[in-house]
């Protein structure tokens, strides 16, 4: 079997896999589009040990970012600032994105996309499902503990199907 057929078998069939617990058994505590993107970052990143590596600190440092944007935004630090309201909230996420590309210099969060996906994937669920209040509870209605918890299993999953292909592919 070719290298390319076994990596798509092994995706295939431990996607299904990652579908099927994240929609039973882990419902609600696991988000399969984010899974399936520190996934493909796994892969984007190297697809070996540093990547895992790599995929987990990167887009769990920018989940953090996200949920310090988001825990700002609703808190309202700035009060009302008249006709300036309309940059309060571009300048959080200015102030809040900064990081995800200056810690570039650190080993371990030097892959910018997943650091940036992180970040996405946390601000996208949490305005998606008008949980940016939740972004300081230590509970499943968090959404950076969602992502990360998600990023975590799909980045392992990439690992996973990884090796599987490699013993398909001999």
């Amino acid at each position: 079997m070719s290298k390319l057929t076994a990596l798509a078998l092994s995706i295939a069939v431990l996607g299904g896999v990652w579908t099927f617990l994240a929609l039973n058994p882990l419902a609600g505590t696991a988000i399969i589009w984010v899974g399936f993107i520190a996934w493909g970052c796994y892969f984007h990143t190297g697809g070996d040990n540093a990547a895992l590596q790599k995929t987990i600190a990167g887009m769990a440092f920018g989940a953090v970012m996200a949920a310090v944007a988001l825990a700002l935004v609703v808190g309202d630090p700035m009060g009302d600032l008249g006709a300036l309201e309309s940059l309060e909230v571009p300048a959080i996420i200015a102030i809040t994105v900064f990081p995800l590309v200056i810690v570039a210099g650190v080993n371990l969060l030097s892959v910018v996309p997943a650091n940036v996906y992180g970040y996405a994937a946390t601000a996208g669920l949490a305005l998606s499902t008008n949980t940016a209040a939740n972004a300081t509870a230590l509970d499943l209605s968090n959404p950076a503990l969602l992502v990360i918890i998600s990023v975590v299993l799909g980045a392992v999953f990439g690992k996973f199907s990884g090796q599987l292909a490699g013993k398909l592919g001999k």
